[in-house]
């Protein structure tokens, strides 16, 4: 039995969970009702929570709607799996009173990633980290989600010894606001008419920057890099894998990509590690020279596979030791929402 249908039999005989969904009039949040509602996930009641000014819009689910309510206090009463997509202040204040109210937290924020006492997952790569029945899980940053899923198959067959990486981050990754900026500002620059950015600290049509976190004034890395760097390591189970990464925004909606430099502690053919790939779960092979076509944002958009492509030797490495390759995934669903789900599923 495949693990997708390991996962489907696990679905059919679990019962029904009472979930709530924290954060749910977000992007990530509307896409985490659409995955355990696509997903066929064991429901025996949704409760969407959002903000005060949130509360009572209506979300289409299941044939029905669901009404947003205000997050509080006893928001997690009779709730068995509690979703957190509402930022790291919201999860630090909130998560403990859901697991206070007999909950387990899946938590979309940095606010858990690195404490050493709570897993940090993927299920395609650590679901052994589930073990010993947790009460809050984190959820990890979309690049370290989407990279994990084309370093492991591989970290698994010839250790890995340095990644260096370089991102191409989609507008999703800011949250909502950050794609309807993308958008207004296109058709702002198109009809040739000026537009002031409010979300992000650059114009973003037509234009790419530095991820808009925090640079160490010590190390010239910023937060984003730092936390991919960090959050790989971990969800590998490789604390001395060598890493370098640089963050930038391009004015794509919603699937980042990356370009990936790998170095094995053995040399590593090709055509090798295509076929390594192309076995693990949750990961598709686009690598065609013939037709110029490779992993691209426009076809991971709304899947929830990790393409993988442009495997070639890196020509600067004379042992042979390191490859080259080119990655992309849907932020809002492998980088957030379905990786949350399917951490929810794992725990049935």
């Amino acid at each position: 039995m495949s693990p997708a249908q390991s996962a489907l039999a696990a679905r059919a005989k679990a019962a029904p969970r009472h979930v709530a969904v924290v954060g749910a009039t977000g992007a990530v949040g509307r896409e985490l009702l659409a995955c355990l509602e696509r997903r066929d996930f064991p429901l025996a009641s949704v409760r969407p929570l959002a903000s005060p000014r949130s509360a009572g819009q209506k979300i289409a689910f299941r044939g029905g709607e669901l009404t947003v309510e205000a997050l509080g206090p006893d928001s997690f009463q009779g709730v068995d799996v509690a979703l957190f997509s509402a930022g790291a202040s919201i999860s630090r204040q909130y998560a403990p009173l859901a697991v206070a109210a007999g909950a387990v937290v899946v938590d979309n924020s940095s606010a858990f990633r690195m404490d050493p006492d709570t897993p940090l997952v993927v299920p395609e790569v650590n679901a052994r980290a589930l073990a010993g029945d947790p009460r809050v899980i984190a959820n990890p940053n979309c690049v370290a989600a989407i990279a994990v899923m084309a370093l492991q198959p591989l970290h698994a067959r010839a250790p890995v010894r340095r990644v260096i990486g370089a991102t191409y981050q989609a507008a999703s990754g800011a949250g909502a606001a950050a794609m309807a900026e993308l958008e207004a500002s296109t058709a702002a620059y198109l009809a040739g008419e000026a537009f002031e950015p409010k979300v992000l600290p650059h114009p973003y049509a037509f234009n790419i920057f530095s991820h808009n976190t925090t640079v160490d004034p010590d190390n010239g890395y910023n937060g984003e890099e730092t936390k991919v760097m960090d959050e790989v390591r971990k969800i590998m189970g490789a604390p001395d894998m060598r890493l370098s990464f640089t963050c930038i925004r391009v004015p794509v909606l919603r699937a980042h990509a990356m370009a990936l430099t790998v170095e094995f502690d053995r040399p590593v053919d090709p055509d090798e590690a295509r076929e390594w790939l192309a076995g693990a779960p949750g990961v598709v092979v686009v690598d065609d020279p013939a037709a110029n076509h490779f992993p691209m944002p426009v076809e991971a958009s709304g899947q929830d596979d990790v393409l993988v492509g442009r495997v070639r030797r890196d020509l600067s490495d004379p042992e042979g030791r390191t490859l080259a390759m080119f990655v992309c995934g849907d932020q809002l669903l492998k980088g957030a929402a379905l990786n949350a789900v399917q951490i929810a599923e794992a725990l049935l």
